[in-house]
């Protein structure tokens, strides 16, 4: 499973002209579900996001984690991250969880995360959507667990 997160102090995701998931301050991820991917997965990655230590502190140090400043969550599913791009001049799918399954851990995820923080927003799972943000930094991290 892989998590792009983007440190944000806005996001949104808008489908068919409809704002579906917006935060403030917090953390933009586009998550992309593989088959060798389970509630396991979902979980160690979860924690990390949660706990990985990505916003400033009083000195300007990235010490304090999503739980730490209490922001917003906004989890996108995003099946182009499982891509192999290894080699030629188009991504190959192949790599990526099929769909129906990708949507029951990424819904998994969603609960957790809604059980264990106070600010998760989502995009919709399988929509063309518009997502907007203002990278904050930009802070990027790729996460794989």
């Amino acid at each position: 499973m892989k998590g792009l997160l983007q440190r944000v102090s806005q996001a949104r995701v808008e489908v068919d002209g409809e704002i579906v998931g917006s935060i403030d301050q917090g953390l933009l991820v586009l998550v992309g579900i593989e088959p060798q991917d389970f509630e396991a997965t979902a979980d160690k990655l979860l924690k990390r996001l949660l706990e990985y230590r990505v916003f400033t502190d009083a000195d300007g140090r990235m010490n304090d984690s999503l739980t730490d400043v209490q922001g917003g969550l906004l989890l996108v599913s995003q099946f182009t991250l499982a891509a192999d791009t290894r080699k030629g001049r188009r991504p190959g799918f192949s790599t990526a969880a099929p769909p129906d399954r990708a949507e029951a851990l990424f819904d998994y995820l969603v609960a957790q995360a809604r059980a264990l923080h106070p600010q998760v927003a989502t995009g919709r799972f399988g929509a063309d959507m518009q997502v907007h943000l203002v990278n904050d930094g930009p802070v990027t991290f790729l996460l794989e667990v």
